[in-house]
């Protein structure tokens, strides 16, 4: 059984603003899977309609078997999705720690333990738990704000262009971090226009055009597709990734 299943999802930024036109998708627990495709496709929007950010006008989404389209960003988060948002995704005039403490402000009881917990994952989150996160490189605010998306326990991370504006050491050593997490337990669909390295450190991924998955099947065999390859990732073929990565100390 799929941990998310979007089905028919249409929606958008007003009333004659329909930017995702019947998309569908699943993810399985423990799954990477990668949305793809060119600028203007739907992918960010596809994210927040299922994370509640936007309320779909029609098609399902069902989470842990219950549909979950329509109900508020919090109480999407509460059943244990969390996503992380391209850009504004930390405060930037508040420490760290304080940055932590916000996300994990639905579920107080538990802040304190889940902060020790992610200062053991990620170190440099504890050598700079005093410092405002504007203070951080790109890549660290990155992992701040994955952070404080993990403060509430999720099953399943919506990741939007995480590597965006990160120079190409920085996006490896991050995708490092997105393979650690999920083999932490934590299922991940993530929008990414560095889509080799999407589709090396993914499972399964989607090809989204004007709304729609246009294409779907294992990363893999994707990346190797020529017609995929030529229309939507340069014509190369997919690096090579470690899977033992830093954490952008």
């Amino acid at each position: 059984m799929s941990l998310l299943e979007v089905a028919d999802l249409r929606g958008g930024y007003g009333a004659a603003d329909e930017v995702v036109r019947g998309a569908g998708l699943t993810v399985g627990a423990g799954e990477i899977v990668a949305l793809i495709g060119p600028n203007g496709a739907g992918k960010s929007t596809l994210l927040k309609l299922v994370a509640g950010l936007l309320r779909p006008r029609a098609g399902r989404v069902r989470f842990k078997d219950r549909e979950i389209a329509g109900l508020t960003a919090p109480d999407i988060s509460r059943l244990g999705l969390s996503f992380v948002p391209q850009e504004r995704n930390v405060f930037g005039t508040m420490t760290v720690a304080e940055n932590l403490e916000m996300g994990g402000f639905l579920d107080r009881a538990e802040t304190h333990h889940r902060m020790e917990g992610l200062y053991t994952r990620f170190p440099m989150l504890a050598d700079k738990r005093r410092a405002a996160a504007r203070t951080l490189s790109g890549g660290q605010r990155q992992i701040l704000a994955m952070a404080m998306a993990l403060m509430n326990a999720p099953l399943l991370l919506l990741l939007d262009e995480p590597t965006a504006g990160l120079s190409p050491r920085a996006a490896e050593e991050l995708f490092g971090t997105i393979v650690s997490l999920n083999q932490g337990g934590v299922a991940i669909l993530m929008v990414e226009q560095n889509a080799l390295e999407a589709l090396a450190v993914s499972a399964r991924a989607y090809v989204l055009v004007q709304g729609r998955a246009e294409r779907q099947g294992e990363a893999a065999e994707l990346a190797s597709d020529p017609t995929v390859r030529d229309l939507f990732l340069g014509g190369s073929a997919p690096p090579m990734l470690s899977q033992n990565r830093g954490d952008l100390r």
